[in-house]
């Protein structure tokens, strides 16, 4: 028999909510909020440890648990709640009736290993929109890159909107957070070439020989890179634009290099 919650008022889900909405709690408790089956399979997959599930029953089966119960390392309580709890907790209006408090990550660059000698990494300087942070990490995780860097984060990474976009990505893909020079001192150490995308002093992005070990960085569409990139870059690179407009959304910049950049090393 699971523990039950019916009322919107009960102070677990009145922390719940808070934890929904607020990067400060987020990071003062350690935990995230999780939404959806697939995004929590995912963080499961991706060695995240759940610490509880909270099952609306009239979206979901008992069979579908279980199953999230046979793959999770970390034993979880399992709490019903009621559709109007489940509706004040979920950001999305479509979803399975599931939720899940998670503990997060520490995403600092000393925690990064590669599991190659040769990785390729994309590096975001201060995305602010969840959306593009999402889709960066949507991105990395199709092109099977080693890592993604968030230099200057602008937004909590357990943003549950970035949670959203990644569609889960969030969970499976190597990330760490740093300030530019930090990102800019591991890179150099690691000795790994540094590719800045930016409009000045640039060469054309498919010129580059990708396939030793490669940084590329992208900047806001509307400001780009900060100066410090620029002063440490092995090369600026440019996607020749043939239209009207000279900049393209963040993410669809960096699909288009790292997927050049996969394809040498394919080839």
């Amino acid at each position: 028999m699971h523990k039950q919650i019916s009322s919107i008022h009960n102070p677990f889900i009145k922390d719940l909510s808070q934890l929904k909405e607020k990067s400060r709690i987020r990071k003062k408790t350690q935990t995230f909020l999780i939404e959806g089956l697939r995004e929590i399979s995912l963080a499961i997959a991706g060695g995240y440890t759940i610490k509880t599930i909270l099952v609306d029953f009239s979206k979901i089966n008992q069979t579908e648990i279980d199953s999230l119960l046979t793959t999770s390392i970390s034993e979880f309580e399992v709490i019903e709640i009621s559709n109007n709890v489940y509706e004040k907790l979920a950001i999305r209006e479509t979803t399975e009736g599931i939720l899940a408090v998670a503990n997060s990550k520490n995403l600092a660059l000393k925690s990064i290993e590669f599991k190659t000698e040769n990785p390729l990494i994309l590096v975001a300087e201060a995305p602010e929109k969840p959306g593009n942070i999402g889709a960066l990490l949507r991105t990395a995780d199709a092109a099977g890159i080693d890592a993604v860097f968030i230099a200057n984060p602008k937004t909590d990474l357990y943003n549950p909107n970035i949670i959203r976009s990644s569609v889960g990505c969030l969970f499976t893909t190597t990330i760490a957070t740093g300030t530019t020079s930090e990102i800019i001192s591991f890179l150099k150490e690691k000795n790994i070439n540094i590719y800045s995308a930016a409009l000045t002093a640039s060469v054309e992005y498919q010129t580059i020989d990708f396939k030793k070990p490669s940084a590329i960085i992208v900047g806001t569409e509307a400001t780009g890179l900060t100066d410090e990139w620029l002063e440490n870059t092995t090369s600026n690179i440019i996607i020749p634009m043939r239209g009207a407009i000279d900049s393209m959304n963040v993410s669809v910049s960096a699909a288009i290099i790292l997927f050049e950049a996969v394809r040498q090393r394919n080839s």
